[in-house]
């Protein structure tokens, strides 16, 4: 472990992040929130001040080199120190006043969870929760400067050499496989941000048109470019009951679900990358899970057919790119309707994306190598291969993948009976709640099923629960190794 290099590199994300909040202490200036200013200015002198101790400490240029393992430490350690510093706004302004629940609304915002302890007591008679606008503006913020990553920023702003450059990214973007768009991982980087601040403003342009307020705006297009789910309203976009607004939500939350390097594909004239299996699979998969939960509404006499495909679209592209948004309170829909929907939740969107989940690609794989090792039995002289728009995968990949999987589901387990052991919820109910509310948030979904819905929220769980979920959040958005690698010992061995 570069212990130095580590220093320089989370300083470096602190100034950054100190940077950023200025947004919001100037805003809370301009709205005379007084208390919320100073909030504020307390997180950004520690962020300044912190983050200029590991500037000073900075290695020469030739010890900058970073091995992988070491590379997903500092990955895991950017994160929760963005989580502590991210938090002493909402605990000073007292917005949040209980610094565990701040937290938690914190690491879910930079993960892009979207699950919350904001209750309907916080929301005041005009629908909006009442708290200061520029408190508001930063939980909306912290998720879309989560959304691409933080340390995909690091390298897209600031030199650094390639090899640094990719053991950081290859700890931070989702996906199975890493890889560069051009010869440098700078340029690559800063050309993922630029179409993602480009989609951005395009949302926060249309949702003006489309009579949405420009506070609101913004807040919005930071939670749906980052599929985070976080909403100025308590009752979310259905707060609206605007159809154009949820048709427009609809379409970037799936938009902002696909790979991105197919934009960037299509922006240098290469079409025929649009011939991707996994952006197939998730049309496939978006069609297919409209199609039943529609029958399964109709069926049931919830809603009229009109009623069911306005909010049944709405819904499963929020759920299927982990934004979580609601129009609909889908806790009161047949049982197997919100088992599809958990489904597609625990599948989430496509590698490279800002959606969470275990990835399409993951899953196309997993079931790929399961056919594969069936024929296998059949006859034991063929060979097989898993192959991903048509090329072969390695052993290794696959097995990785395998990996990934068996370490998902152990997490899953042991997070569902720890929050089950200590949950306040119990009984029939109590099942359904903790284990969709652990599924929520190592998924990066938001809500749960249960009194964790739509309708409901975390801030029934007590710190020790809290701490659990916050890890799974972490877990999920880093997809396991940076977290678990912090508590590997090796890891930590100077270099």
């Amino acid at each position: 472990m570069n212990y130095r290099l580590t220093a320089y590199v989370l300083g470096e994300i602190l100034l950054i992040v100190g940077a950023l909040m200025c947004i919001p202490m100037f805003m809370a200036l301009g709205y005379h929130e007084d208390k919320t200013v100073l909030a504020f200015g307390i997180a950004i002198a520690i962020a300044i001040g912190v983050g200029a101790i590991g500037i000073i400490v900075r290695p020469p240029k030739d010890k900058r080199n970073l091995r992988p393992q070491s590379g997903f430490v500092m990955c895991g350690l950017a994160w929760i120190l963005l989580g502590l510093i991210g938090a002493i706004p909402f605990r000073i302004s007292e917005a949040i006043p209980n610094y565990i629940d701040a937290l938690f609304e914190t690491i879910s915002g930079f993960t892009t969870t979207g699950s919350s302890i904001l209750t309907a007591a916080q929301v005041g008679p005009d629908g909006y929760f009442a708290l200061p606008k520029s408190i508001l503006f930063w939980r909306a913020l912290t998720q879309w400067i989560g959304g691409m990553g933080v340390l995909v920023f690091v390298i897209a702003v600031l030199p650094k050499n390639d090899k640094a450059s990719t053991a950081l990214a290859k700890a931070e973007i989702p996906g199975y496989q890493f890889g560069k768009l051009v010869g440098k991982l700078r340029f690559t980087s800063q050309i993922l941000y630029a179409i993602y601040i480009v989609l951005t403003l395009i949302l926060v342009g249309i949702l003006c048109a489309c009579k949405m307020p420009v506070f609101d705006s913004f807040c919005h297009a930071f939670s749906t470019a980052s599929t985070g789910g976080f909403s100025v309203l308590g009752a979310s976009i259905g707060g609206y009951n605007s159809l154009s607004i949820e048709i427009v939500i609809t379409i970037f939350m799936l938009l902002f679900s696909v790979n991105f390097n197919l934009y960037y594909m299509i922006l240098i004239g290469r079409f025929k990358s649009l011939k991707n299996e996994e952006l197939f699979c998730l049309i496939g998969l978006y069609i297919t899970a409209c199609a039943i939960i529609i029958a399964g509404l109709v069926g049931s006499h919830t809603y009229s057919f009109g009623e069911a495909v306005r909010y049944t679209t709405f819904n499963v592209a929020s759920m299927m790119s982990t934004t979580g948004y609601g129009t609909a309170d889908f806790v009161l829909w047949p049982t197997i309707l919100q088992v599809v929907l958990l489904i597609i939740m625990c599948i989430g969107g496509s590698a490279g994306s800002t959606a969470g989940g275990m990835k399409i690609s993951r899953v196309q794989i997993l079931v790929k190598s399961s056919v594969n090792h069936v024929r296998k039995l059949n006859s034991p002289r063929s060979v097989q291969t898993v192959k991903m728009d048509g090329k072969a995968l390695s052993d290794a990949t696959v097995e990785e993948i395998q990996n990934f999987f068996i370490i998902y589901v152990l997490i899953l387990i042991c997070s569902t009976l720890v929050v089950a052991i200590l949950s306040p919820y119990k009984g029939a109910e109590g099942i359904a709640t903790n284990l969709s509310a652990v599924i929520a948030c190592l998924n990066n979904i938001g809500p749960g099923i249960g009194a964790v819905g739509p309708a409901g929220n975390f801030a029934a769980y007590g710190p020790l629960e809290k701490i659990v979920l916050m890890f799974d959040m972490l877990i999920g958005r880093l997809e396991i190794i940076p977290i678990l690698m912090i508590f590997y010992y090796k890891s930590w061995k100077s270099i």
